[in-house]
């Protein structure tokens, strides 16, 4: 098996909990080469902690070194260093969101084809083995009438509290500028000049809820129509319903319930004679499994319920295989940066429904 070698930009808690322990697990896949940070403590610490040679704060240095792709998790946007990535010849994968723009998603789509470099987007979900066992029966529902989407998130510190996540206070406050700056830019190309509580809306869509936009995308295809879209306590709650092309709509719902532990994140199909739910953990957590019930009623008209076993391996873990196959086999892209077009497209048009208190239709 061909190793990958890999670097990663930002050392901050999803990499710390997640991606730096799933690489070195990956070790026949993998080899990190170097870690990056604008922290040096971070970056230092990351290495030391990881087995990593190398560790820098300048993400051009990074891309100097021998490494075949990087990995791209620190503060958004990432647009820069993606870009910058591809122009260098790396292999790059995206941690959600990709960007906030078209104007961004359209540069990296292009930079990653003159590349000729795979792109992945971090879009764990739909690695998860509950969800692909999931929509292996959705997939065979005559039809479908009616989706729900929940998702009640605490606040990330009570799960993050878990985790010995080591922080550093050692960035000069001049070195966020550009990155503030560029993000900014990014919300004014994407909705314009908007409220706070849209704005707010407009980044939670983008940050927390693209889990769930992009895989009712990937379980049922895009929306066809925004119908509503209504955002609320100040903008920590958000609201929506979509039309699909067979008349189906779909209720979605995130709100932040910052005080209450128990994370809840479901996706529901319900089709006249099945009924497929899944249930997501926290992306904070480890060895928890996802859940799937499927309920419906058998050819003899007897009602029944089933909860299959899921596989033991994270959708992180899966993801990482992906992206190495995609780049030693050329297995085609799962969750591709082109693809991540249409849930920035979605989120551009929820905030425009929500804006306009008009249907907005998603072409």
């Amino acid at each position: 098996m061909s190793r990958v070698k890999i670097g990663v930009i930002g050392c901050g808690a999803v990499a710390q909990i997640q991606h730096l322990p799933n690489l070195k697990h990956l070790h026949k896949e993998y080899e990190v080469k170097v870690v990056c940070d604008l922290s040096l403590g971070a970056a230092k610490a990351a290495a030391k902690r990881f087995q990593i040679p190398h560790f820098v704060t300048d993400y051009n240095k990074l891309l100097e070194m021998d490494v075949d792709a990087v990995l791209l998790c620190h503060a958004d946007p990432k647009t820069e260093v993606a870009l910058a990535a591809f122009d260098a010849g790396k292999h790059v994968f995206i941690e959600k969101p990709v960007c906030f723009s078209l104007q961004e998603v359209d540069m990296m789509i292009d930079a990653q084809k003159k590349s000729g470099k795979v792109g992945q987007t971090g879009y764990m979900k739909v690695h998860d083995p509950a969800f692909q066992l999931a929509k292996q029966e959705v997939d065979s529902m005559e039809s479908y009438r009616f989706i729900q989407i929940n998702h009640l998130h605490p606040r990330n510190d009570l799960h993050l509290s878990q985790f010995d996540v080591e922080r550093f206070n050692d960035v000069p406050p001049d070195a966020l500028a550009p990155a503030h700056a560029a993000r900014k830019k990014a919300r004014s190309d994407a909705i314009g000049d908007v409220s706070p509580e849209e704005e707010r809306a407009f980044f939670l869509l983008s940050g927390s809820m693209i889990h769930d936009l992009y895989s009712l995308r990937v379980m049922l295809g895009t929306p066809s129509q925004v119908i509503s879209a209504e955002v609320w306590a100040d903008g920590a709650g958000v609201s929506i319903v979509f039309a699909f092309p067979n008349g189906a709509r779909c209720v979605a719902t995130w709100v932040d319930l910052p005080e209450l532990w128990d994370f809840k994140e479901t996706l529901e199909i319900y089709g006249s004679n099945k009924r497929v739910l899944v249930s997501y953990p926290t992306g904070f957590s480890r060895g928890i499994l996802s859940e799937v019930t499927i309920q419906g009623i058998d050819s003899t008209g007897t009602t029944y319920t089933k909860r299959p076993t899921i596989e033991w391996e994270s959708a992180f873990v899966r993801e990482l295989r992906h992206f190495h196959a995609c780049i030693t086999d050329g297995e085609p892209c799962y969750t591709s940066i082109e693809s991540a077009r249409n849930d920035i497209e979605l989120i551009i048009n929820i905030v425009k429904c929500y804006a306009n208190r008009t249907i907005v239709k998603c072409d």
